[in-house]
């Protein structure tokens, strides 16, 4: 009897534990990368094959019950917009690399900013986001070296569409080209047929935005195509000897009658000023890119990811952070590496909690935790019932 009074205990024990476990995981529902951690339980038994007991030789004697050891749930929750480009999470498998030094743990989501030493970094925290080196191994990345972005001199307006053969003037205007300082400079080209020449024959006249004159040629065309030797012109700027550019007339540019309407456009231009950062996010392939106040992007290298083929193996410091103490195996991969997740941008990954699931779990540990204490309850009964024999018979 004393012996049930025990085995109750364990089962009052186990359960109490298990209460708190499904406790906690109820109580982190909304917490950020949260992984639920499945509870369950097993039997024990002493087997008295080779000692000396009091029951037959050979049997086994329940002994209770205890809790088993407690696994992570790595399923993957939902993944909330919210429109930080620096919020990250994976679709998939794997988890983030942060970096302290010599130490490194893993997350599968967080929210992350740039300090001010111009690294990333986990906020609240001073771990800093890994990405991939030239080796495959997990580095720092310092972003101070790329906000800003250089300027780029225009150096070819390209065209396109078609210039009326029996029009006799189209004018373009608002064309901003870009000098080797990234100075932003508004050109205004006119074209202008020249009635007197035998061909079809243009005018070319480039002027800035106070009017001067930076320069001027001609384009001609034959059966309706641009001449070759007219498919490339040269406008240099005499007041900026870092602004030459041509005017490329070489693909899809025809001179054909329309009217007096001419669609003729500039279809591209390259070059641009100077820049500053407007955004630092991680593109569709993973890769850490910046985006600068002069539309030009910069990708910086591809956010490591940590592939455990025993996530069990990963020990929890809180704050869904994780540290690797095991002997399985690691690799860390990229975003596109098809083994991998990908890591998405913008979004934080939602505790993977089942909140009736949890409940459901929640009811059978009452139930067991009461029919263990009904078992002391009884067997306290009993032993009352055996003390009260005082010499009867």
């Amino acid at each position: 009897m004393f012996g049930a009074i025990y085995t109750g205990l364990s089962g009052l024990s186990a359960y109490s534990e298990g209460l708190q476990t499904i406790s906690n995981n109820v109580s982190n529902l909304n917490t950020s990368g949260f992984k639920a951690t499945t509870v369950s339980f097993t039997d024990q038994f002493n087997n008295y094959n080779n000692g000396i007991s009091l029951v037959h030789k050979g049997s086994a004697n329940g002994n209770g019950v205890s809790i088993n050891d407690l696994l992570v749930d790595f399923q993957q929750g939902d993944l909330r917009q919210t429109g930080n480009g620096l919020d990250l999470s994976l679709e998939g498998a794997g988890f983030l690399v942060l970096l302290d030094g010599d130490r490194t743990v893993y997350k599968r989501t967080g929210s992350f900013k740039v300090d001010d030493d111009g690294f990333i970094v986990l906020e609240g925290t001073d771990y800093k986001l890994g990405v991939l080196d030239g080796s495959n191994k997990a580095v720092e990345l310092n972003i101070d070296a790329s906000r800003t972005s250089a300027p780029v001199a225009t150096s070819v307006i390209k065209f396109a569409d078609n210039l009326s053969s029996t029009a006799t003037e189209q004018t373009l205007s608002d064309l901003r080209v870009f000098d080797n300082n990234g100075e932003e400079h508004v050109w205004q080209i006119e074209f202008v047929k020249d009635i007197a020449a035998t061909g079809n024959e243009w005018a070319i006249t480039v002027t800035n935005a106070e009017g001067r004159q930076v320069g001027s040629t001609r384009l001609v065309f034959a059966g309706g195509e641009v001449d070759a030797s007219t498919t490339t012109l040269n406008i240099t700027d005499p007041d900026n000897s870092g602004l030459s550019v041509d005017l490329d007339f070489s693909e899809n540019v025809s001179s054909f009658s329309s009217g007096q309407v001419s669609t003729l456009r500039a279809a591209s231009i390259d070059g641009n000023g100077v820049g500053t950062i407007t955004n630092i996010t991680v593109n569709e392939e993973g890769l850490l890119e910046l985006t600068y106040s002069n539309e030009e992007k910069n990708e910086l290298g591809a956010v490591a990811i940590a592939d455990f083929r025993d996530p069990q193996s990963l020990e929890q410091l809180g704050g869904g952070i994780y540290v690797f103490n095991g002997n399985s195996e690691k690799r860390l991969l990229s975003s596109e590496d098809p083994e991998a997740g990908k890591v998405v941008a913008g979004r934080l990954e939602a505790s993977n909690v089942d909140l009736s699931d949890q409940f459901g779990e929640l009811i059978l540990i009452q139930r067991g935790f009461q029919a263990s204490s009904q078992i002391i309850s009884v067997s306290n009964d009993m032993i009352q019932q055996l003390f009260g024999i005082r010499g009867q018979g």
